[in-house]
């Protein structure tokens, strides 16, 4: 039997290796790509070099095309799960924020999705019962205050994950998200703020990956949200409350 390919962007640290490390401990052929070569180099030392690594930034529409195209023509122009997993962010006021890195929050985290999604999507049809799995957050729910663009490219990643899912369907590729609360990974290290003084840091990367492989495997379910008990419970009740509430809940969790 010919083993799945699996193609994973930001797969140098965090979630996007953690991904990756358990893709191959199944079997797949893992395609991992990240900014950093370093990374790609440190994760190829673990997962052997059976698989596929190259450098890449997802905001270059044309080198993302080359380089998904050629992991395809590896193993027969097929394409069995794409993991749209790179992405960054900042936790601070939004006028206290350099433009360039909201520009790249939006760059990455939005257009880095349809870059991939787009440049995939025919490989994704010829491997037949294909998956998208898109990384999104559980900030897409309610925008978030000292995340405003983080929380809001995550609402288009769960807007486009809706609209895909959908449209999709006919060649079949089923398109789905994950959702989690804040995770420990290198990109919140270091991260201080009142937001995550209230809320916490609860999940690992294994506490995301063993949703994002559920996933995989999964053909019904849309948004798979990823939270430990406690705050899952706090959210559930916000969203029985009216705007102006959750407004206010909001607010006072980030300290406005």
């Amino acid at each position: 039997m010919t083993a799945k390919t699996v193609f994973i962007t930001g797969a140098g640290a965090g979630i996007g290796r953690a991904t990756a490390e358990r893709f191959a401990a199944e079997g797949w052929i893992v395609g991992a790509t990240d900014v950093s070569a370093e990374a790609l180099d440190a994760l190829a030392a673990v997962i052997g070099d059976a698989h596929f690594f190259h450098p890449l930034d997802v905001r270059d529409a044309e080198e993302v095309a080359r380089v998904i195209g050629e992991f395809a023509a590896r193993h027969g122009g097929h394409l069995h799960l794409l993991v749209n997993n790179a992405g960054v962010g900042t936790l601070d006021n939004f006028e206290d924020t350099p433009l360039a890195r909201l520009h790249a929050t939006v760059e990455v985290n939005a257009k880095g999705v349809i870059n991939c999604s787009h440049a995939a999507f025919p490989f994704l049809k010829a491997a037949g019962g294909a998956k998208v799995i898109n990384m999104c957050s559980l900030s897409s729910e309610f925008g978030v205050p000292s995340e405003a663009v983080y929380s809001a490219s995550k609402f288009f990643v769960k807007g486009l994950t809706e609209a895909l899912n959908i449209e999709w369907e006919r060649h079949g590729i089923h398109v789905s998200d994950v959702m989690p609360n804040f995770v420990r990974t290198p990109m919140m290290e270091g991260v201080r703020g009142k937001l995550i003084d209230s809320v916490g840091i609860h999940l690992t990367a294994d506490d995301v990956v063993r949703s994002i492989w559920r996933s995989a495997r999964d053909r019904k379910r849309i948004h798979w949200v990823v939270d430990k008990p406690k705050t899952s419970l706090m959210r559930f009740a916000g969203r029985q409350l009216p705007t102006f509430w959750r407004r206010r809940i909001y607010k006072q969790l980030a300290g406005y």
